[in-house]
């Protein structure tokens, strides 16, 4: 019998509308989307832009009821402390955007996966952190209209670690509790930096570990839809959802 390639997803925003996408042009194989967001409109708009089988549910309960293989979460950390148990009770693989939400609630099960967001080289980190990371540094450099500032010099608007850039700025910094998340127990210092001078969301990762050091950067175009979030989140997302549905 053919396994159901049946997909959920929370949240019909920005990211769920470029995952929708995706999977109507092709490059992800699914039966069925299966969408929930608290606002019914902004689902049903998203649902009129596609050409496939979609059905839109009202809340979480008449989701998991669809039995969807894989759940995408693209809404928010809110969306994700407010579900994750009653999603966790289900054998259905979770794709958490959210990442700030798991800083506090944790990753203890093989059905919770999160994507490399708007960075790259977790394998490389995850594998420097067995052998021992001395320091972990993220710095990165915003356009200020994507912290909700307009200066006209660059001004540092965060200095501490990850947690709590996380939860200073929920839809900004998922990338920081991303990289806590994979180094973990180590802290990860954290520096956000509202610059007039880049139209890129830019992040560098700088790492002293036990065999020598890396550094890493990244500069991504924000979403045009939502300048909080790099494009490439969203794209990292579809290649983790295109992974879960075939196995």
């Amino acid at each position: 019998m053919t396994k159901s390639k049946r997909v959920g997803l929370i949240g019909a925003g920005a990211i769920g509308t470029v995952i929708a996408e995706a999977i109507q042009r092709g490059l992800v194989l699914c039966d069925e989307l299966v969408i929930f967001d608290t606002d019914l409109q902004c689902a049903q708009n998203l649902k009129n832009k596609l050409r496939f089988s979609v059905k839109i549910v009202d809340n979480i309960d008449a989701l998991l009821a669809q039995k969807p293989k894989v759940i995408v979460e693209a809404a928010s950390q809110q969306a994700i402390t407010e579900y994750f148990d009653k999603i966790l009770t289900t054998n259905i693989d979770l794709i958490v955007m959210s990442t700030g939400a798991l800083l506090s609630i944790g990753t203890g099960s093989q059905h919770v996966h999160f994507p490399s967001g708007a960075i790259g080289g977790l394998d490389a980190l995850s594998s420097a952190a067995l052998a021992g990371i001395d320091e972990i540094t993220l710095t990165t450099h915003k356009p200020p209209k994507a912290l909700g500032k307009n200066n006209a010099e660059a001004l540092i608007v965060y200095e501490g670690y990850a947690k709590e850039a996380a939860q200073r700025f929920p839809k900004e910094m998922n990338v920081a509790a991303t990289l806590a998340l994979t180094v973990k127990p180590v802290k990860v210092k954290v520096q956000v930096i509202s610059d007039p001078s880049v139209k890129r969301n830019t992040h560098e990762i700088s790492i002293n570990w036990h065999y020598g050091e890396m550094h890493l950067k990244f500069a991504n175009d924000p979403h045009p839809d939502n300048p909080h979030t790099s494009a490439l989140a969203a794209w990292s997302a579809i290649n983790l959802l295109k992974t879960l549905l075939e196995t």
